[in-house]
């Protein structure tokens, strides 16, 4: 039964890439933008169906779980899987960490900006937030990805 969850993070993941694929040929802001949201969108959709994945090979048939916290509730705090994500939920540059940034980032309106003039003009600075690049969108799909086989192929040997 937990093969169809993988199933389903990987078909998310498989769009979230082909969206970032299109990112790649030139095309006018707004279409970037969809883009670039719609892959982040379906990569924290497969993180939430990777939850669901793991509660699954416990044999929780009905959780639902959405977060690391509601995952550790269901299958114990001492489970293999907890030790990992958190882990890696602690790590500043992990693919977990980044999908967190980019999940707050994306949850939040854009910040208001100041009229730029001639008087008031000291720097030009990018707008602080994650790393929205198709390049490392790309990086956290890839990690993701190979977290969640890796963690089927472990289930499997049981």
């Amino acid at each position: 039964m937990a093969s169809q969850w993988y199933s389903l993070v990987t078909q998310k993941l498989f769009l979230a890439k082909t969206l970032l694929d299109q990112l790649e040929a030139p095309a006018p802001a707004p279409r970037q933008e969809a883009l670039t949201q719609g892959a982040v969108e379906l990569m924290l959709r497969a993180r939430k169906l990777l939850l669901v994945m793991i509660a699954r090979h416990y044999q929780e048939r009905r959780a639902m779980p959405g977060t690391l916290e509601e995952l550790a509730g269901c299958i114990g705090p001492d489970a293999r899987e907890i030790g990992q994500l958190t882990a890696l939920a602690a790590e500043g540059t992990s693919w977990w960490r980044h999908l967190d940034q980019l999940e707050q980032h994306q949850s939040q309106p854009p910040a208001t900006r100041k009229t730029v003039t001639d008087d008031n003009i000291i720097a030009i600075a990018t707008e602080p937030g994650p790393d929205r690049s198709a390049a490392g969108l790309l990086t956290t799909l890839t990690a993701l990805k190979q977290f969640a086989k890796d963690l089927e192929e472990w289930h499997s040997e049981w």
